[in-house]
């Protein structure tokens, strides 16, 4: 089975690295700072573009539109201790968009990598 690729746009590629690396467990596959950087978690491939950077992902378009960090598209890491994870991610002064947020289906909650994109915590109930 293939790896499920996702692209964030960011504003320096180097501080998502650390920011994806020491806090959400992803690791290295290519490392092309400060332009471009590949990372995995399980069947995740998250692709890291610099804002303006030389490469396709962050040119502008025709009418001149071009790629941003943040948003409200988000990727979703499952977790088995939601509150922990968060009490963590708190001491190690992440920026949270959300407090803890429950539904019949679970927890979740929102975090922000440095560029602003969003990363959603979530523990599926029972």
């Amino acid at each position: 089975m293939s790896k499920v690729g996702v692209r964030y746009i960011v504003d320096h590629v180097g501080d998502a690295v650390a920011f994806y690396t020491e806090r959400l467990g992803f690791v290295v596959e290519f490392d092309a700072t400060p332009g471009f950087a590949a990372l995995e978690r399980g069947d995740l491939r998250l692709l890291l573009n610099a804002v303006g950077g030389s490469g396709g992902a962050s040119q502008a378009m025709a009418d001149g539109e071009a790629p941003v960090p943040g948003g409200w598209n988000r990727i979703q890491l499952v977790v088995d201790d939601l509150e922990g994870a968060v009490a963590r991610l708190r001491a190690q002064g992440t920026r949270f968009r959300s407090e803890v947020i429950v539904g019949r289906g679970g927890s979740q909650i929102l975090l922000e990598d440095p560029a602003g994109n969003l990363v959603e915590l979530f523990e599926p109930a029972g």
